[in-house]
């Protein structure tokens, strides 16, 4: 992504800002000698879907896991398509730990940490996180419905029927718990 229209494209349409997302919007800002009024408008239309809550900010950690990022943007684009083309309603937090349970972590402190970590993922395990999404979805399709009673972790039974939407924004709570409450006080939403 190297615009802002398709950061903020990708944020409305995901339902999220990951800290990448944000340090991207502004590298583009702080390197640019004027804004087009396109620009400014996409701005203007992310930070009221920040504000109305039709985007979650995802705080910054001390450390991430920037393979997570990127099953889950994998995980959420399958799904997706899945979803839309089909009755089946997939587990998203399944798929995504089935994939993380067979891939390498990749942790980073610094943007520039996680900069080499994606690149590095993309140049080297990108067919594999492709594969390990599509196993996670596979095994998630095949599975019988043995413990229909089986509750999400955090979460009350009936998560696991729930739709994408549902399931993105219970991972994103599970990571980010103060969200919900800043973003009801009226308070910004985004990562420091």
């Amino acid at each position: 992504m190297n615009s802002i229209e398709k950061i903020v494209q990708q944020a409305i349409q995901d339902g999220y800002l990951t800290p990448s997302m944000e340090a991207e919007v502004g590298r583009i800002c702080d390197t640019a000698s004027e804004l087009s009024i396109e620009e400014y408008m996409a701005l203007d239309r992310l930070m009221g879907a920040l504000l109305t809550g039709e985007v979650v900010a995802v705080p910054r950690k001390q450390f991430i896991n920037v393979m997570e990022e990127l099953v889950l943007t994998e995980a959420i684009a399958r799904v997706g398509e899945i979803e839309a083309t089909s009755e089946q309603t997939l587990d998203l937090g399944d798929i995504a730990a089935y994939a993380l349970n067979r891939l390498p972590p990749l942790y980073a402190t610094t943007e520039e940490g996680a900069r080499f970590q994606r690149e590095r993922a993309q140049e080297r395990l990108r067919e594999l996180i492709i594969q390990q999404v599509d196993e996670g979805i596979s095994n998630s399709l095949d599975r019988p419905e043995f413990f229909p009673e089986r509750q999400a972790i955090n979460k009350g039974a009936g998560l696991a029927n729930g739709s994408i939407l549902e399931q993105v924004t219970s991972l994103l709570r599970t990571y980010a718990p103060d969200l919900d409450e800043q973003a009801g006080k009226g308070q910004p939403v985004a990562a420091a």
